[in-house]
């Protein structure tokens, strides 16, 4: 029975596969594969924390912490269950740095930073990354850095993690701001 599922699983991942297709599609696959590295998302949400002194301070901090606690997860959960990803050329940078796939670390941290857009606002972002989660999920599968189960496994990784992490924001973040204010520093 498992052998089937796994089966299915390269199957119907295989068939979604533009990598080797060059063309529009293949092209807009790259970008959404790319839209949703780690590097790009620490970068961003730190300067924005950094610099902005708005309520876009605490909404980067929230996305910044738990994208990190994320990392922290899911990269040794990769190596426990050593899940081999697909063969193909593309994507040389991920399948050096890690030559795992399960679960999909781009589609934990994209559906965690939409989840988390959705209980902290504002509803327009919310929306984007929700229509942007998916596209960078089934990116990485059309171009053949991962399978369909590694995406659904990272996509409920990363909404059940936000999930988690509201519920103890509050105490958590406190707690860190009481640790930050005696050496001069603000969380937000």
């Amino acid at each position: 029975m498992l052998k089937r599922i796994l089966q299915a699983d390269r199957d119907g991942s295989y068939a979604l596969r533009v990598a080797e297709k060059p063309g529009a599609l293949r092209t807009l696959a790259m970008f959404f594969a790319h839209s949703g590295d780690s590097w790009f998302w620490a970068v961003a949400l730190l300067g924005l924390w950094l610099f902005s002194q708005t309520i876009w301070r605490q909404w980067a901090f929230y996305e910044l912490f738990w994208m990190i606690s994320l990392a922290l997860f899911v990269f040794p959960l990769k190596f426990l269950i050593r899940r081999q990803r697909p063969q193909g050329d593309w994507g040389a940078i991920y399948r050096n740095t890690d030559p795992h796939s399960f679960p999909s670390g781009h589609a934990a941290r994209a559906f965690l930073l939409a989840m988390l857009a959705t209980l902290l606002g504002p509803g327009w972002l919310a929306i984007i990354l929700w229509v942007w989660a998916p596209l960078v999920s089934l990116a990485r599968v059309a171009m053949g850095v991962h399978y369909l189960s590694d995406i659904l496994a990272g996509a409920a990784l990363g909404v059940v993690v936000a999930l988690l992490g509201w519920q103890v924001s509050g105490g958590l973040f406190v707690l860190l701001q009481g640790l930050a204010a005696p050496l001069g520093l603000t969380i937000w």
